[in-house]
């Protein structure tokens, strides 16, 4: 029998630097990217960077809790993004750009808030975290090519000047989390 798994939905600027972070991961079995919180259905890129339709750049993670917690999922999420600029990560800028965590259970919900809580009460940011926690909506898959982007694309100018020192930073401080390299 298969261990349970769990899904988690996060908005943290683009989904392609958030799909490449996720996807290092022991436990987690599954990124998707795609789009979600708004109100068009079965949105295209186009729509989305356009600014109309509500939804924001989103990565679906499917996961191992046993392996990996939501909670330390969510602190993950937090660490890797800047949560204190509304609309923006770095030179993404618009509401598709957001911060915003989408939950799929009340128990997701609380230790998302909690999570927000304390990084908050130890002031890990220096200005007031804005990101939103809201119940999740459909997830529409991005369009194939937005998939596996970094490690498909590591070469790519956004990948080498955004993605690839993320990932490096990353690495280093949640160096106990990851999969082993092949």
């Amino acid at each position: 029998m298969a261990p349970p798994r769990e899904r988690a939905t996060f908005a943290g600027g683009c989904f392609w630097c958030t799909e490449a972070i996720f996807k290092a991961l022991k436990g987690v079995e599954r990124v998707r990217s795609g789009y979600t919180g708004g109100r068009v259905e079965r949105p295209t890129y186009e729509q989305v960077c356009g600014g109309r339709t509500g939804h924001a750049e989103a990565v679906e993670v499917t996961f191992h809790p046993s392996v990996v917690s939501y909670e330390q999922l969510v602190e993950v999420f937090f660490l890797t993004h800047d949560p204190t600029t509304p609309n923006r990560q770095g030179n993404d800028i618009g509401e598709q750009y957001r911060s915003a965590i989408f939950t799929h259970a009340p128990d997701q919900r609380r230790t998302a808030e909690a999570t927000k809580a304390r990084l908050e009460s130890e002031h890990v940011f220096d200005r007031p975290i804005i990101t939103r926690i809201e119940p999740a909506q459909v997830l529409y898959e991005a369009e194939p090519y937005h998939q596996n982007y970094y490690a498909q694309n590591p070469a790519q100018a956004y990948c080498q000047a955004v993605i690839s020192p993320k990932l490096a930073k990353f690495r280093e401080k949640f160096r106990a989390l990851l999969k082993a390299s092949p």
